[in-house]
Parts: structure tokens; C-alpha cells; sequence
């Protein structure tokens, strides 16, 4: 036994223990990822991905629990979105004059002649001095069945189905409608459109309102978000596209707004087209997406217009003589005032 432990602190240092091959590189390894990792964090904050805000590595469902450590990303403004805030801001804020004889103005985008004028002849009797009536016709001259709708033709141009001259039309109307200071509502109809309540509940449902109605609702599908192009950063991102049937009824401050608008209208005009990949469709989504940035407290969500889509197809229903019912009007009209 002394022999076997005998042994002097000179053996000992000249005796190192048995090695293994794996043993000396494991923790060279263990230094290359962890250095691959923080360069790859300090790239990452300092030229951070445009389209994420908390996440630099991961979709943003992903990598919630991470965002209160990472760094946050202060992207500097565009000269461009300052001024559309400042003039946004101020639009909202700013007192809109008292018309002393509000009205609505009654706005028609219509490829030519008005088939139901006798039916708005009708329900518009008796209501002088409270409406007032746009027709924007983009193939031909409307042929007038009602004295009503004589001379209210504004200067149209063509439009083109799901492309941005669709808007370009509709704030036509509108800059044509707001040169009348008395007009406070502003709904826009197509030719198809027929009135389902009376003038005076119309009216008054109107006007006893400080919102703005507006369809707006998130698509998460291919018709949706999926048609949102990434050449809209940095000013619109993903999360705030939204969309929405064309037809809305708005107040005399959000027709404004949507003239002062260029920055997001740019956008659409650029990037939301259709059959170009996404099939993007801009007075689906235009409207929708900038009250959803700018002023998403001040409009209802939802349209005043009844359109049925339930046939899945790029056009609403439309109805036949056939098909309009009692029951069909009922129900038409409970879904409307909700």
C-alpha cells in the first residue's frame, strides 16, 4: 500500500489524467454559438427588419414573452407622415361649423342612368332644403326619369372596377358635396341602392350621431390580410390593414380628412391592385385601414348600406323583382338599424 500511494507531488504534476477526445473542444463550441447569437442580436438591433416593432427574430405571436427584454425600436418619422399627423391632428380636434339647415348629401356612383329615380323622387317629397344630390357617371350621360336628378351631374372620369380611380370618384363627390356648407352627412350610393327606412328616420338617424359608419372589420384570409403588400412599410403596417364593403355614410369632418389625405392614399395607389399577385382591391381596403390609424374611436365598424354577400362572389347578391319580399324587406331593414 505504500507503494501505491507514496507517491511524490513531482509524480503527480507529471502524471496528468487520462483525456478525452471530445472534452477539449465541447466548450470551443459552446464560445462560437454564444458569439453567433450576440452578433446576431447586435445586428438585429441596430438594422432592425422595418415590419417589427417588439420582435427581431420571430412573428410577433411568437416572441411576445421576449418583447419587455429586447430593446425597443424607435423608427424616426418620414417627412411625410409628420405633415399628414399635424394635418390629421388638427382636422380632429378643430370645431366644425353649425350649419343653422344641416343636410345630407346624397352621393351616386353610377356608371350611367339611375334606374330607381322615382323611387328616391318619391321618398325624397316634401324634405326641400334637407338633401342635397351628386350623380358621378363614368361611362355616359344619364338619362333623368325625375326632375330631382337633373343638373346634378359633377365632372366624372372612368372608373375601373377594384382599381384606385373607384376612390378617386368617390372623393370627387365628396370635395364637390363639401363646397355646400350646409351638408353634414355625406352617403355614398351606387345605382342599385334603394332607401329601406323613411326620410325622417333616415334623418334623424344621422344627424343624432357623432360617428362616422364606415365597414371595418379584420380578414385574416387571402381576401384580407393576405392581400396587404409589405411596400407599404413603413408607414401602414400588417396588424392595421383592415377591409370593408365600399358604401359608407360619414360625417362632414371625416370627408375632410379623407381629402387632406395623400400619404395612405399613395400607398393604395401604389400597391393595391388587382390581379397583381394579392389581388389587392383599393375601396375595399382604403377607407377601412386609414380611419382604423387615425380615428378607429370615431367610426362605427360597420355600414349603414346593406350588401349580402352569402354567394361568395367578387359582387354582392343582387336582387331580383322576384325576390323582393316582405319578409326580405324585414329583415333587410332590422339588419341595417341594428
Amino acid at each position: 500500500m505504500k507503494q501505491v500511494w507514496g507517491r511524490s507531488s513531482k509524480d503527480m504534476t507529471t502524471m496528468p489524467p487520462p483525456r478525452h477526445r471530445g472534452a477539449a473542444k465541447k466548450p470551443m463550441w459552446i464560445i462560437v454559438l454564444l458569439s453567433l447569437v450576440c452578433v446576431a442580436l447586435m445586428g438585429a438591433y441596430v438594422y432592425p427588419p422595418r415590419h417589427y416593432s417588439a420582435c427581431y427574430f420571430f412573428a410577433s405571436s411568437v416572441c411576445t414573452p421576449f418583447k419587455d427584454w429586447l430593446p425597443a425600436v424607435v423608427r424616426e418619422r418620414t417627412d411625410e407622415e409628420i405633415v399628414s399627423s399635424v394635418v390629421i391632428r388638427n382636422l380632429l380636434s378643430m370645431p366644425m361649423a353649425v350649419s343653422k339647415n344641416p343636410k345630407i348629401a346624397f352621393m351616386f356612383l353610377t356608371p350611367g342612368s339611375l334606374p330607381f329615380e322615382k323611387l328616391w323622387e318619391e321618398f325624397l317629397q316634401g324634405h326641400d332644403g334637407r338633401y342635397s344630390i351628386y350623380i358621378h357617371a363614368s361611362r355616359e350621360i344619364p338619362v333623368h326619369s325625375s326632375s330631382l336628378f337633373v343638373g346634378r351631374e359633377i365632372r366624372s372620369e372612368k372608373v375601373v372596377w377594384g382599381r384606385i380611380s373607384m376612390v378617386d370618384a368617390e372623393k370627387r363627390l365628396l370635395a364637390n358635396a363639401l363646397e355646400d356648407v350646409d351638408n353634414q352627412f355625406f352617403v355614398l350610393l351606387s345605382d342599385s341602392c334603394v332607401p329601406v327606412h323613411t326620410f325622417d328616420y333616415i334623418y334623424n338617424y344621422l344627424m343624432g350621431t357623432n360617428v362616422s359608419f364606415i365597414d371595418c372589420f379584420l380578414d385574416p384570409g387571402p381576401h384580407g390580410t393576405g392581400r396587404y403588400s409589405m411596400e407599404m412599410l413603413p408607414e401602414i403596417e400588417q396588424r392595421d390593414f383592415r377591409k370593408g364593403a365600399q358604401w359608407f355614410a360619414i360625417t362632414r369632418r371625416h370627408a375632410l380628412l379623407i381629402l387632406a389625405d395623400n400619404l395612405y392614399y399613395n400607398k393604395f395607389k401604389l400597391y393595391c391592385k388587382p390581379a397583381e399577385g394579392r389581388n389587392c382591391i383599393a375601396d375595399e381596403h382604403y377607407l377601412p385601414t386609414f380611419f382604423n390609424m387615425v380615428d378607429p374611436g370615431g367610426i362605427a365598424n360597420w355600414s349603414v348600406t346593406h350588401v349580402d354577400w352569402s354567394e361568395g362572389k367578387w359582387h354582392p347578391r343582387s336582387y331580383r323583382a322576384a325576390d323582393v319580399t316582405y319578409e326580405l324587406l324585414k329583415n333587410i331593414t332590422c339588419a341595417v338599424c341594428q
